[in-house]
């Protein structure tokens, strides 16, 4: 095993393992995602489930970045850690993550621009099982080909910490923030869509007190949400749904949501 590409944990599980089957299943879902003619966006908040259950939402955001493919060059990543405690904002010490679709190389220069930060770690237990970022890649690499990563696992820490780290990774068009959340979890169907549509109101009115009920990536998204509030970005609900109407019974869902965040000076044509 080549300790410096961390190897894909969840593929057979939350994804097809087959190289095949999984560009197909990609491929399928981005084909079959309604066409939107919002604006490009500077971020993104999609849901991290299993494709069955969530790949459809998440499509929905990813097929209309397909028209960025020539302008992305960087993906700033952040995801909740659901199996490893950490304090602070993890990084991997890898230089390479791997899915059945190929190799995604890590940006060591972002890496570099946040080392110095308290809030950072290094810390490989958090990425090693960690399916919240990898669910992520097969849409990244299908929809975008080539790019580098910055792979970050959000443990404890504050919006504030997580705005400050994205701060220095900004950049200009060439990059793209990704927050991979799901919404409420384990509700019966009729309270998760009530609860989620009261937490996409809070993302649209860039409200940083979501809680971990509403998200299991709270953290990720209320540090964007700051971000997105200094830098006058427009949030967009591009999609709203939970797992009861996807592939899922409805007594207990987990609720998904897909959200764009365009410069304020940016129009739909």
């Amino acid at each position: 095993m080549n300790p410096s590409v961390r190897p894909a944990a969840v593929a057979g599980a939350f994804y097809p393992d087959s190289a095949s089957a999984l560009e197909g299943i990609v491929s399928l879902m981005l084909t079959e995602a309604p066409r939107d003619a919002s604006a490009n966006p500077k971020a993104i908040i999609v849901p991290h489930a299993g494709y069955i259950y969530s790949g459809a939402i998440a499509a929905s955001i990813y097929a209309p970045l397909r028209r960025m493919r020539a302008i992305i060059r960087r993906i700033v990543l952040l995801g909740p850690t659901h199996r490893v405690a950490v304090n602070g904002l993890a990084l991997p010490s890898c230089t390479d993550f791997s899915t059945p679709l190929g190799i995604v190389p890590i940006d060591l220069q972002g890496l570099a621009a946040i080392v110095d930060l308290p809030q950072i770690v290094v810390n490989d237990a958090a990425h090693a099982q960690e399916h919240s970022l990898e669910v992520q890649l097969p849409f990244l690499q299908t929809v975008f080909g080539s790019f580098s990563l910055l792979p970050l696992a959000v443990g404890q820490t504050t919006p504030e910490a997580i705005a400050e780290v994205l701060e220095r990774l900004w950049g200009e068009e060439e990059t793209l923030i990704v927050v991979s959340s799901d919404l409420s979890h384990y509700l019966p169907y009729d309270k998760a869509k009530v609860m989620d549509s009261e937490t996409a109101q809070q993302i649209l009115d860039l409200d940083a007190s979501i809680s971990h009920q509403q998200a299991c990536g709270a953290s990720p998204i209320n540090g964007l949400l700051l971000a997105a509030r200094k830098h006058g970005l427009k949030p967009v609900l591009v999609d709203l749904r939970n797992s009861g109407d996807t592939a899922g019974d409805k007594a207990r869902v987990v609720g998904y949501g897909a959200f764009a965040f365009q410069e304020g000076d940016q129009h739909a044509h």
